[in-house]
């Protein structure tokens, strides 16, 4: 029998005893499943003793004895098939003799009755036990284990002995069980996949000593110098392996700084695998990536460990914290790992399943896939809040109303001067019985936020966003209690998505001590500020000091004596005994209570803290009127009351000493909003749960691309109290028409349904949604490609009135357009290994255009080039690195990377390169092809082989449109960036049509050498030289600009226009002097109004540089690490090239 035919009879027989109960649905514990079991047994030990004297010993057995499957053999392997029917009848397991014929499936053969009765009586095996025997590292056994890891390849055919994630689950056991396993193969996967890239790359031989020598290297893998073990701890109760054992590993680091850089900053709880290889090859063997990887390099053990932490110079290891790492010498370094079967999403998956899991009472049957679709909606909640305060969501009383259509609108005052915001709604249809239509009605009562200050910083940020209908809808919905497919906990798919939310949410108005980003990424975000969890410590010290020097200045300006802003206790004394008694004085005689009238000039009078608010906005107190300036004396104390309330927060953080103790109660006390990714929520589940974390809302982001169990994990983040889940609200914001999580295994993918996201299978279950019907991206032309896809998706209205969308793009006739790119000397789509597909015609033609829009002026932060397969991107990125990657007039566009790693940003102008010519490959996944259309706002040109995919079934909408225009590049050559024409204006010239991608580059080369001559008329006629250093005065700057923004791209000469990198013609057919002459007419006609827009002079070099040769083994060097989807990991940790050439496939 196959190995794949007993682990789907094995499966088949775990599901037959599952802990369910047959009669209820119920699921059953552990405890359970064993008095079930005693009952069977028992039941069969008292028929043995009352009908069967054979089986007399049996009966009179203890249950321990007799319930393994070898006794039960022992006892009725003897017995005759008469025996057997007869105990088997008395059990009711079979039909009494004369009743066959009424259940012909039943079989009575000796075989099936011995069978029957020992698989029914046989102590069931525990699943918990064997999960928890399970190491979650996987060995060299199970990782190359064809019959437990599926290869890449998987033709959809046949049945796999895999666990599948449908639209139901059994218990929530069964739910954790199915993702566990899964999600344990999909890593062993993906653990392949790096240790064959990794091991491949360092190139073991075998030296002529018999030792082993590299011949190569890899970004993240290095030989061991030097391994010891340090502690091999005694194992834990009940097991029989060391419950720790830790190491310390050697490793020289004579590489590249940034790869070293990146060595030193492994964290603690970081992976790493240790391997063992004894190479059998002689060195000069070439690895072949068709041949199995096992025997090429002699791979011999592999055990995973955790990384601990790097050792200093004094062998102690280094602790994470807010001082900065001691500097180490040398290249050498140490680190100490431990092996202690940890593994952040398994181990917490584990965890849940060892423990009781308690999720909230409204969720639980959605998230098992029963009951009504609707319940946790927050209309059929019981605990509906009628009136909610919506603050300054709305801009006016005439968008209040525009949000509600539906409603009738009643409000408590008719002075249209007191209906501004902020608005409390009432809304009268919630927190009663459903009732009829006419009583959709809302009050609504705008009040006044009370004045945090007289300073201008005291004044709240305001929102300025027009929301529509659905987007209030959905914010009202997230508002309520229950699930909205909006303390918060905020959970993302990836540090890229966080950080794009956190830097949204750090521009509200909103306190920033009360804000908090976990884990790893946080140095990414595009602010100042630090809001890791140190980070947010070191701001929380720092503002303390400067809160007491308020202190100190209060002191000063009422004349008490002593050092009361020593502390913030000393503080809160001084607060209480000396500001508070004088406020209320000044409120004893300001609002006496004899009720009698009070001149205005007394409240200033009066007023104890005039000289601390010497510098706000002067006169404090106006005089006209006695209700202003109560409000301004009231809001002074608010602001000296504030100071004093953060001080007592703040007061903890003198008590705590450690970094590690002040950032635990920063979580726990301080943080309102605590932003991480769903993996860090993994990692540190166990730890949160520890120190009390404690929240109401979770809010989800990019909901569609998190994998289901690490969308479960984050509901799970706090202890239950009095058994209950204090989870109240669920807010999910996602596109499930949009690419789902990556799964690499297609196995995995396909037949056990894993990329499969929870916010898509409660879609698919009917869970009530919100979808928004606004798009304010793109413009509707561009729109229209995608829109489709969607229900009544239109265009929110800064898309058709602002000039940017309403101007043309400079240079080009369309706003989009598909351009049809045709074979390459005789060469289209290339495969130089498995899945890594290239074009070189579509990446010459990409870079092309990219350079023509960069002479124009396009700023290159504008400009994205995308591509849909990781062979295209390499390919695309040598391009540059040849054409123009050094030049200083053209640069690099902001990102060159693939459809699937930009889901998420946008850009103003994006090209795409579809690559394939011979088959459409995975663009036939229409949520590819969303996401590849809706990346640009202003500008989309797609490079594409048109005849392949204008045949696509699926791809029909999309490119229908696309091939309604030109298919040949349209462009425009007397336009200049920044946009002038507008959208539906016709240019005043005819269109330069291009014929191909070779008219393209050299057209783009000749207009480049007529630029640099219009660059060198502009510094004649302006006079501007250069000089040596020292010599020119200090303005603004006049010299080379950074042609890629973050990077230092000058020469380190003093003078400038040495090594200038000019773009190079394409040489493989010769320039056609005709053609030569037509463009050199063409380009006479950009008139001299032009060169008054250049912002940047330069001067160039003259002389074109020598065209390069082409070599292929720039792309190929990368050929092997980017096989199917093998790069997912974030664009700072990718392999360096050593070499910029273009790849050639003649």
């Amino acid at each position: 029998m196959s190995t794949s035919i007993v682990a789907l009879l094995d499966m088949l027989k775990f599901y037959t005893r599952f802990e369910i109960s047959d009669e209820s649905g119920d699921p059953l514990t552990d405890h359970d499943m064993t008095q079930i079991h005693y009952s069977n047994i028992t039941s069969l030990q008292k028929a043995a003793f009352a009908k069967f004297p054979e089986l007399r010993y049996f009966a009179l057995a203890n249950v321990a004895s007799v319930d393994t499957r070898k006794s039960l053999e022992k006892h009725f392997g003897p017995l005759s098939q008469e025996k057997l029917r007869l105990i088997a009848t008395y059990l009711n397991l079979v039909p009494p003799p004369g009743k066959e014929d009424e259940y012909k499936w039943c079989r009575l053969d000796e075989n099936f009755l011995r069978e029957l009765l020992i698989s029914r009586h046989e102590k069931r095996a525990s699943q918990l036990e064997a999960l928890n025997e399970m190491p979650l590292y996987p060995t060299e056994d199970i990782i190359w284990d064809e019959n437990v890891v599926p290869t890449a390849y998987f033709s959809g055919e046949g049945c796999l002995a895999l666990p599948k994630l449908n639209l139901q689950f059994l218990t929530l056991h069964d739910y954790l069980l199915r993702n566990f396993n899964l999600f344990r193969l999909e890593s062993t996967y993906e653990i392949r996949q790096d240790i064959e890239d990794a091991v491949s790359r360092l190139c073991p031989w075998q030296a002529e000593d018999g030792n082993v020598y590299w011949g190569g290297w890899a970004r993240m893998a290095q030989p061991i110098i030097n391994f010891a073990v340090v502690e091999v701890a005694k194992p834990n109760i009940g097991e029989k392996r060391p419950s720790r054992v830790r190491a310390d590993v050697t490793v020289n680091l004579a590489v590249r700084p940034e790869i070293k850089a990146e060595w030193e900053n492994l964290r603690k709880h970081d992976v790493c695998f240790l391997i063992t290889v004894k190479p059998p090859n002689p060195i000069g063997t070439k690895y072949n990536y068709k041949e199995p990887f096992i025997p090429q390099v002699g791979l011999h053990c592999i055990r995973g460990c955790e990384v601990e932490g790097m050792l200093d110079s004094n062998g102690r290891v280094i602790e994470d914290g807010p001082e900065p790492r001691p500097m180490l010498p040398g290249d050498q370094r140490t680190y100490r790992v431990w092996e202690n079967n940890f593994k952040a999403v398994l181990e917490t998956i584990r965890e849940l399943m060892n423990t009781e899991c308690v999720v909230p009472e409204w969720l639980h049957d959605i998230i098992l896939g029963y009951g009504d679709p609707s319940a946790a909606h927050y209309a059929k909640m019981p605990n509906q809040i009628p009136t909610m305060d919506f603050n300054d969501t709305f801009i006016d009383m005439d968008h209040l109303r525009s949000c509600f259509p539906d409603y009738q609108i009643k409000v408590k005052t008719d002075d249209p001067k007191k209906l501004v915001r902020p608005f409390k709604l009432t809304f009268e249809d919630l927190g009663k019985e459903e009732e009829e239509e006419e009583s959709k009605v809302i009050v609504v009562e705008a009040h006044v936020n009370p004045r945090r200050g007289p300073y201008l910083f005291n004044e709240p940020k305001k929102n300025m966003i027009y929301f529509t209908p659905t987007q209030v809808e959905a914010i009202k919905s997230g508002m309520q209690p229950g699930l909205t497919l909006v303390r918060t906990l905020i959970v993302t798919h990836s540090n890229q998505a966080l950080n794009q939310l956190f830097d949204k949410i750090v521009a509200l108005d909103i306190d920033e001590r009360h804000l908090l980003r976990l884990g790893h990424g946080e140095e990414a975000l595009e602010t100042e500020k630090d809001f890791s969890r140190y980070g947010r410590v070191n701001y929380v010290l720092a503002k303390r000091l400067d809160l007491l020097m308020q202190v100190e200045k209060l002191q000063r300006s009422i004349k008490v004596e002593g050092d009361v802003a020593y502390t913030c206790e000393t503080a809160g004394h001084f607060y209480l005994y000396q500001i508070l008694s004088r406020w209320e004085h000044f409120l004893s005689i300001t609002k006496p209570k004899s009720g009698q009238e009070v001149p205005v000039s007394t409240i200033s009078e009066e007023f104890p803290f005039h000289q601390f608010f010497e510098d706000a906005p002067q006169p404090l107190f106006k005089g006209q009127s006695y209700k202003e300036d109560l409000e301004v004396a009231e809001s002074c104390f608010r602001y000296i009351d504030h100071i004093f309330k953060e001080l007592e927060e703040f007061r903890a953080f003198e008590l705590l000493r450690s970094g590690l103790d002040r950032s635990k109660y920063l979580l726990v006390k301080e943080a309102k909003i605590i932003a991480m990714t769903c993996t860090h929520a993994a990692l540190k589940r166990k730890e949160l749960v520890e120190i009390g974390f404690k929240y109401d809302n979770i809010l989800m982001e990019e909901a569609a691309q998190i994998l289901e169990i690490e969308t479960f994990i984050p509901l799970l983040l706090q202890n239950p109290q009095d058994g209950f889940n204090r989870l109240k609200r669920w807010i999910m914001i996602g596109d499930h028409h949009q690419l789902p999580p990556v799964i690499k295994n297609m196995a995995f993918q396909k037949y056990s349904n894993m990329e499969q996201s929870l916010f898509t299978r409660l879609v698919r279950l009917g869970v009530p949604t919100v979808d928004l019907d606004g798009q304010g991206r793109a413009r509707p032309s561009i729109c229209d490609l995608y829109k489709w896809r969607y229900k009544n998706l239109g265009n929110l209205k800064h898309v058709e009135n602002w000039p940017e969308y309403r101007l043309a793009n400079p240079g080009f006739i369309y706003d989009f357009q598909l351009i049809d790119v045709q074979d390459f000397n005789g060469i289209g789509e290339s495969e130089p290994s498995p899945y890594f597909y290239q074009n070189l015609a579509e990446a010459e033609y990409c870079v092309a255009v990219f350079m023509f829009m960069r002479l124009l002026g396009y700023p290159a932060s504008k400009i994205t080039i995308l591509t849909t397969y990781n062979g295209q991107k390499h390919l695309i990125r040598d391009v540059i690195n040849t054409r123009c990657a050094n030049n200083s007039i053209i640069g690099r566009p902001h990102k060159v990377t693939t459809v699937d790693k930009y889901q998420g940003q946008q850009n103003d102008y994006i090209l795409l390169s579809l690559v394939r010519t011979k088959a459409v490959g995975h663009l036939r996944d229409v949520r590819r092809l969303v996401v590849a259309m809706s990346r640009a706002r202003l500008g989309l040109y797609i490079f594409a082989r048109v005849g392949l995919f204008k045949n696509c079934f699926e791809l029909t909408p999309a490119f229908e449109q696309l091939t309604s225009r030109p298919t040949k590049l349209h462009l425009v050559l007397n336009e200049l960036y920044p946009p002038v024409r507008q959208n539906n204006q016709r240019p005043i010239v005819k269109p330069m049509i291009v014929q191909d991608m070779t008219h393209m580059a050299n057209y783009v080369y000749k207009y480049y050498i007529e630029r640099v001559k219009q660059l060198r008329q502009y510094y004649e006629q302006t006079e501007k030289k250069w000089h040596k250093p020292g010599d020119v005065e200090i303005h603004s700057h006049e010299g080379f600009v950074s042609a890629h923004p973050g990077e230092d791209r000058d020469t380190d000469s003093e003078d400038e226009t040495e090594g200038a990198q000019l773009p190079i013609p394409i040489e493989e057919e010769p320039i056609d002097n005709k053609v030569v002459e037509s463009m050199e007419t063409q380009t006479a006609q950009i008139t001299d109004e032009g060169d008054n827009e250049i912002n940047q002079p330069m001067e160039v070099q003259e002389e074109v540089s020598q065209p390069e040769s082409h070599d292929s083994d720039s792309s190929q060097q990368r050929e092997s690490q980017d096989q199917a989807q093998d790069e997912e990991m974030e664009e700072g940790n990718e392999i360096v090239r050593d070499t910029g050439e273009v790849e050639n496939d003649e």
